[in-house]
């Protein structure tokens, strides 16, 4: 995760969304009905090929890994950009991919790759992501899935099923989309409802295993978003307290807020090598794949949690300002916190 390659590739994407993904940019962005800046994907999709990366070639994609797609995710959590990486080129990429319908990948992937189709995954019910809220009958699905990411303006549906994955039009008769109101804003999450909607089946993959496969990626990807928003919440707190002067001195050269700082510094990077364990281990398809991704779960949640409450702290009253973007990273980390839910149990115990 640190080769020179990757390195050249994190620069690039950072520098695309310094310059397009400023605080004023994703600030317009929440305000939309998509909740993200369309111009913005579509530099990264044009620019960088963010949307194609784990996609393979023969579906119009790059061809590289999940490894590169979780890149680009811990630079969009620097941000908070909420352009539909994780919703559509990760998780509603892999799904399609995952279901082994080589008939759909040739239909949907090219554009995802291209960027001009996004997909939603729908997956939990009301309690969350241990049980599918919709479930097929006679070729048709009802019921309701929650948290949808991106849901509410995708173009296509990915339905995951006890039966199976099937495929759906987001315009179809029957498909009713709301967005529901989160604590987070720079997250948009619906609720989508199927009331007898007909719908095409995907392959004939084991769902179990696919929804496994897709609950380690989805873990793996909000890791590596949790790095950068941690990184971000660092990086803005000394750079405060280099500018806050109090008592004749900027704040930051009195020893006990050092103290703090290089405990946040230590919780951080210890949160990047959980990362990138998880992130190596589903790219390659490790034996260690669940074992890595649960730590990575529950570690870097631990710490953004942290790292945002001392950011909190440490810029006082100002970071519970509108104004201040610090207050927007402490409703993401509680926000991330619950998205995709928890490890069931002990790591010691996951043998």
């Amino acid at each position: 995760m640190t080769s020179p390659e990757h390195q050249e590739f994190t620069t690039s994407v950072r520098a695309l969304l310094t310059k397009h993904a400023g605080r004023d940019a994703v600030r317009a962005g929440m305000a939309t009905e998509l909740g993200y800046d369309e111009a913005l994907w579509r530099l990264l999709c044009e620019q960088i090929g963010v949307a194609a990366l784990a996609i393979p070639e023969e579906y119009g994609g790059i061809g590289a890994s999940l490894a590169e797609s979780l890149l680009v995710v811990g630079e969009l959590g620097r941000t908070l950009a909420d352009v539909p990486m994780i919703g559509s080129a990760v998780l509603g990429a892999q799904a399609v991919l995952l279901s082994g319908d080589a008939d759909a990948c040739a239909r949907l992937l090219p554009e995802v790759a291209e960027g001009t189709r996004t997909i939603a995954v729908c997956w939990a019910d009301a309690r969350g992501w241990d049980e599918p809220g919709v479930y097929a009958e006679n070729g048709t699905l009802t019921g309701t899935a929650h948290y949808v990411l991106n849901g509410a303006s995708a173009d296509t549906l990915v339905v995951l099923t006890t039966s199976g994955l099937f495929e759906v039009e987001a315009a179809a008769a029957g498909v009713t989309r709301r967005t529901v109101p989160t604590m987070d804003p720079t997250r948009k999450l619906a609720e989508i409802t199927f009331a007898a909607v007909p719908a095409r089946a995907l392959g004939t993959a084991d769902p179990a295993a696919v929804t496994t496969r897709l609950h380690e990626i989805a873990w793996a990807a909000l890791a590596a978003e949790q790095v950068g928003a941690a990184q971000q919440c660092l990086d803005m707190t000394v750079e405060y307290t280099k500018s806050r002067v109090q008592f004749g001195r900027p704040i930051g050269s009195f020893q006990a807020l050092k103290h703090r700082m290089a405990d946040m510094y230590v919780l951080l990077e210890s949160a990047k090598s959980a990362s990138y364990a998880a992130t190596a281990a589903i790219a390659s398809a490790s034996p260690s794949a669940a074992e890595d991704v649960w730590a990575a779960r529950i570690h870097c949640s631990e710490a953004l949690t942290a790292i945002v409450a001392e950011t909190v702290q440490l810029h006082g009253g100002i970071a519970i300002t509108w104004e201040h973007d610090a207050h927007l990273f402490f409703k993401r980390a509680h926000g991330d916190t619950q998205l995709f839910g928890t490890p069931h149990r002990p790591l010691a115990q996951s043998a």
